[in-house]
Order: C-alpha cells, then structure tokens, then sequence
C-alpha cells in the first residue's frame, strides 16, 4: 500500500487529475445506481407482496362466505374458482389442520419446491428454491367445521429477469460511465493544464534563448489567465531589473575604470623614469592621489546606495521635526557655500513630525542640497519651502540652475545616470545621488517628484507621511 501510495505521488499532476476525477466519477456514479437499484427492487418486491395480499384478501372473502358450511368437500368444490383466480407463476394451496394439502392449483410453480406448513398467523416470507426465488404467504383459514391454512406462492422469475436486467444496464452504464469520466477527464485536464504548460515551455525558452520571452495570455478572466499575466508582470520586472543590474555593472565599470587608469598610467611614468624628476614626481603624486580620493568618493557612494537599497530595519526610527533638522543642514551647507543664498521658508511645517531615522533624512536633504548648488548657474539663490498636504509633510528644494530637459527626466533616477556627462565629471558627480535619495524617501513611504525646464531651474519635492500617535 505504501509503494502504491509512493508511485501515485510521483505521477504527473496531469494524471493525479485523470485519475482522481475518473475514480471520483465513478465511484459517485456506482453509488447512485446501487443506491437506484436497490430502491427500485425494493419498490418491485413491496409491489409483489401487495399482489399476493390482494389475492389472498379475496380468498378469505370467499371462503368467509362459506363460514358456516364451509368443509373439505367445499374446499375441493371451488377449484374452478380458485383456477380462475391464481395467477401465472403462482400457486395457491390450502391445508387441513394436520398441515397436509387438500386443494392445490399451480401455474409453473412445482407443489415440491415449498414445503406445506400450517400456521396460525399471517405470514409473509420470502425465500429460495435452488435458484427460484419465491414469495410466500400463508393465513390460517378457520370455521365452524374446518380449520387450516391458506398458502399462495409466487415465483419472482419475472421480478428477478427485471432486476438482473437492471443490474446490467446500470453495470454497462458504469463501464461507459468510467470510460467517458477518464476522457472527459483528460480533455478537461488538457485544457487546464494547457496554460500551466504554456508557462513551462515559456521558462524554457527564457532558459534557453534569454529573458525577453513571454506567455500568450488569453484573458478569460479566471484563475489560470491571472497566473500568466502575474508571470508576464514578474518577468517584465525581472528583466527590467537584469538590464538595470547589466547597465549596473557596465557604468561602475566605466567610472572606476578611468582613475584606474589615470592612476596606473602616472605609476608608470614615475617607476620608468619619472621619480627622478621631482617636478613630475609631484605632478603625478597630486593627480594619482586626487583620482584616488575621486575613487574613494564613487566607492564610497555605491556602498551608500548599496545600504538603500536594504534598509529594512526601521526599528531605529524617531519622531523628529523636519524644520529642526532642515535649519541645521542649510546653515552647514551655507558655510561650505557662502557665495550662495538659501532662502528658507518651512513655517507651514512648524508642529508637524514625521517618523524616519534621523541620519537618512540628513542624507537626502545633503543630496538634494549639494545637486542644486553643482547645477546651479550665475544666479546661485536656492529656495527651500516647507508645507503640509494630504497629509505628507512636503519640503520643496529650487534651484535656477541649467535644468534638465524634458526628455531626460524619467531617467534621473537611474544609476550612474548624467544630463550632461561631461559638465557632471567636472563637477565630481557620478549620477547615484538621485537614486540613494529615491530609494530612501521609499523606504519609508515617502515621494520624491522633480519638475525641469532647461536652462531656468529645477524644482524637486519630497513627501513624508505625517508622524501619527
């Protein structure tokens, strides 16, 4: 038993439901019919017995009629009446009080197949003769001169023939049953698991051939299609999530293979012949060690993104006032930048606290604050609004710098990502400030949203829920 159970484990889903709704089939089918057949016999059988017991009622009626002279010789007088009254496969006797017969009429019902027996009670049995199968009915018959019993016996061939008829087409019933059910079952299995199949060879060729493979979705609205379309949503998401990973890898590369280089090329020139010339050993001495702190400051902020991108903990947040922290972080930008002006208005914010550890919310104010004054132009004003809406606590950050134009927007985000390559190098930027900032604000359920025009300014919003008891 085991071992069977062992082996049905390892069939396929596909026969698991072949079988399983063929067995469930038919079993639910043979119960309906036992249960049919067992009725409808049992129907037969009361019908039987309620032919006999008419039969018998108008004997006793007849006889009842006789009560006073009713003997042997009257008895034996009404065999014509009681010939026409029997029945085929049916037999009507009647004994004396010794239990021996006086009167018997038979229609294909042999006399020895019953054995004669007097009662003193209604009877109603039912019972075999080899393979004949009989139903008998004895009442005693008393008068004022005679004494003895009434026996009516009728043979059940035709109620037999009837119910081994039935047995057989209820049996031919269940063997189509079984056949139909198992067919049934493999079309219905082969239409739903078509889907479940279609997503295999799907991951197959993904395997095979890459990525951007994909199920044919028929949309039918039920639990199969929103499979296929959930898996379709997941590889998309998941290619996304390769090409930014590939593009990734690909722009690291790029921006720690130039101070590399850099760094390599000068080691070079002084082990060569460089060292002993004092001038060009401190020339390439200031170039390796600035590529080198160049290097140390992209490193430095792929680790930073690298920790935004997992932060999951938040067990260290605080309840903080934005406006606190913001007024602290313009005044130490402020004496890094004095040529420029901070115009800072975040009274709307006064009261409203927001739950967020306190070093990340630094962060993305240094970020924010450090791109608007590298970008910004001749007009070096940067204006810092704070509000409260929809319940966020909103902090607005502009700048009149050099924008960003219209179609380079949606990929500020991206790692590594630059309007302008060349102007970002020279201001020291490696394009991953913006995605550090993104990847906290929505860690903790926040918004960030930037609006551009080229040349006159960049406007970016950032949205906190308010702090709630």
């Amino acid at each position: 038993m085991k071992t069977l159970r062992n082996r049905l484990s390892q069939l396929p889903i596909q026969w698991k439901l072949i079988i399983g709704s063929s067995l469930l089939l038919c079993f639910l089918f043979i119960s309906y019919n036992a249960v049919q057949y067992l009725v409808i016999n049992h129907w037969l059988m009361n019908q039987e017995g309620h032919a006999v017991r008419k039969n018998m009622e108008q004997l006793q009626l007849y006889f009842s009629e006789k009560k006073t002279s009713l003997n042997e010789k009257e008895i034996t007088d009404s065999r014509n009446f009681i010939d026409k009254m029997n029945q085929r496969n049916q037999m009507i006797r009647i004994l004396d009080n010794q239990g021996h017969p006086i009167l018997t009429i038979s229609e294909d019902v042999p006399e020895h197949w019953v054995t004669p027996q007097k009662v003193t009670q209604s009877e109603l049995i039912s019972l075999w003769h080899i393979t004949d199968h009989l139903l008998v009915m004895r009442t005693p018959l008393i008068s004022a001169q005679f004494t003895g019993t009434i026996e009516i016996v009728d043979s059940l061939e035709n109620l037999d023939k009837v119910s081994d008829l039935l047995l057989v087409i209820m049996l031919i019933g269940g063997l189509g049953a079984l056949i139909l059910s198992g067919l049934g079952a493999i079309l219905l299995t082969r239409q739903l698991l078509k889907p479940i199949q279609s997503i295999t060879d799907t991951m197959r060729k993904i395997k095979n051939k890459g990525l951007h493979e994909r199920v044919i979705v028929l949309d039918n609205h039920d639990e199969i299609s929103k499979l296929t379309i959930m898996f379709n949503e997941m590889m998309d998401q998941l290619e996304i999530s390769f090409q930014q990973q590939k593009q990734f890898v690909e722009d690291a590369s790029h921006e720690l293979r130039t101070p590399i280089a850099i760094m390599e090329g000068h080691l070079s020139l002084l082990r060569r012949w460089g060292k002993d010339d004092p001038a060009l050993l401190n020339e390439s001495l200031n170039a390796s060690l600035q590529e080198l702190i160049r290097l140390k400051g992209l490193v430095q902020e792929l680790l930073e993104l690298s920790r935004a991108d997992t932060v999951t903990d938040h067990s260290k947040k605080e309840q903080i006032d934005p406006c606190q922290i913001i007024s602290a972080i313009v005044k130490n930008i402020h004496m890094l930048h004095p040529e420029f002006i901070f115009d800072t208005n975040i009274a709307d914010l006064s009261g409203s606290n927001i739950a967020i550890v306190p070093h990340h919310f630094e962060q993305i104010l240094l970020i924010l604050l450090d791109n608007a004054v590298k970008y910004s132009a001749d007009d070096r004003k940067i204006h810092i609004l704070g509000s409260v809406y929809s319940g966020l606590a909103q902090i607005q950050i502009i700048d009149c710098g050099i924008g960003i134009p219209s179609d380079e927007l949606p990929s500020v985000f991206d790692r590594f990502y630059r309007v302008d390559k060349a102007r970002s190098g020279e201001k020291g930027g490696h394009g991953l400030g913006l995605s550090i900032a993104q990847r906290l604000i929505e860690r903790y359920d926040g918004t960030i949203y930037i609006s551009s025009t080229e040349n006159k300014g960049t406007s970016v919003t950032i949205g906190f829920p308010l702090y709630k008891q």
